[in-house]
């Protein structure tokens, strides 16, 4: 239960009654609310080792959400992050797209996933597929009606990738699964899968200079490195469920964020716990973390503008030095304005005015 999951699982809230199309589904994976819908999966999901490598089977996707029969609903609401956009939707149904990203391994983040860190197989193989994939997704842009975005960064990316304009939703920090906690907290944070792009290695090898303690919750195909380039400061916790990520919070002095984000809801959990957060300031973070600054009351965490560890760990001195003059109840005021109870007005609101001029 992701970012993308808890999204749908308010979709599935407002529409329940609703059936699901995913290329892959593993069962109890997800919320009981999400897991009561019908679901229809792809034939994805029945390739040998699909659930552990997925991954692996992108070239597939466009055909796999292609052959979904989508006739006989009057609207399609796709969460997209990758290829649902491109659902091919009969004519005269409306086609609501609430979308992560354009798909960032063939756009922005093409060397993150297919650069040097990839096989050599795939380095050989991957730039004609990618040229296919972006061509892909380029064109099925067209199969939505309305675009709207997690962050403006997004909508940026969307505008630039398809053309299209985009409104701009925030996604939803369920900010009563949190306690606020005054304390000064025992280690900083990293809640994250841990994939190249994340950058956790940046955390790792500030915590290796500074001697601090940093725990890592999360799993991924680069645990194996991260562990190996960790000194004895650092813990894996490995998945963990959505209490203990919850306590852990609580505990933590604050969350580091090294990564660009598309948007990010570990920062707002964070806050949330009346914690700060240290952010690499690109991407999403611009719009979720209020950067400390003398006099700056609204303050709610600490930015750097270079992606290396030497500027991460300054932003962690700056952090131990003034992170008590951030007020916890002023972090968690902060998360309450992206809390979920207002997502789910917005985009109730939002898909009733497109419905309504669709239907005219």
């Amino acid at each position: 239960m992701r970012g993308g999951e808890r999204c749908l699982e308010v979709f599935s809230e407002l529409f329940p009654d609703a059936d699901l199309f995913t290329l892959l589904h593993v069962p109890g994976s997800v919320s009981p609310v999400i897991e009561a819908h019908r679901i229809t999966t792809s034939f994805i999901q029945r390739l040998p080792g699909a659930e552990q490598r997925y991954r692996a089977l992108l070239p597939l996707f466009p055909l796999a959400i292609g052959r979904f029969d989508l006739r006989g609903y009057d609207l399609v609401l796709s969460s997209s992050h990758c290829v649902a956009k491109g659902a091919r939707i009969p004519q005269g149904v409306l086609h609501l797209c609430y979308c992560f990203t354009p798909m960032r391994y063939v756009w922005d983040r093409y060397d993150d996933y297919f650069g040097a860190r990839a096989s050599f197989p795939v380095r050989l193989l991957m730039p004609p597929v990618a040229a296919a994939l972006r061509l892909w997704d380029r064109a099925t842009a067209a199969r939505v009606h309305h675009f709207i975005a997690i962050s403006r960064f997004v909508a940026e990316r969307i505008a630039r990738c398809y053309g299209r304009s985009a409104e701009v939703i925030y996604p939803p920090v369920d900010a009563q699964r949190f306690k606020l906690s005054e304390e000064a907290g025992e280690f900083y944070l990293v809640v994250s899968a841990l994939t190249p792009y994340k950058r956790v290695d940046l955390a790792v090898q500030a915590a290796n200079r500074l001697g601090f303690r940093l725990v890592v919750a999360g799993s991924g195909p680069e645990e194996r490195r991260l562990k190996a380039l960790a000194g004895r400061t650092v813990e894996f916790l490995g998945w963990r469920s959505d209490p203990e990520v919850a306590e852990l919070y609580g505990r933590c002095r604050g969350l580091l964020f090294p990564g660009m984000e598309d948007f990010g809801i570990a920062p707002l959990e964070a806050m949330a716990s009346g914690k700060p957060v240290v952010a690499f300031g690109r991407g999403g973070a611009l719009e979720t973390v209020v950067p400390w600054e003398p006099g700056n009351d609204a303050a709610t965490g600490f930015l750097f503008s270079e992606q290396t560890a030497d500027a991460l760990a300054d932003a962690i001195r700056r952090c131990e030095a003034n992170a008590h003059r951030l007020n916890p109840k002023t972090l968690r005021a902060h998360a309450e304005t992206f809390d979920r109870p207002l997502f789910k007005e917005r985009i109730a609101a939002w898909v009733a005015r497109r419905w309504e001029e669709f239907s005219r």
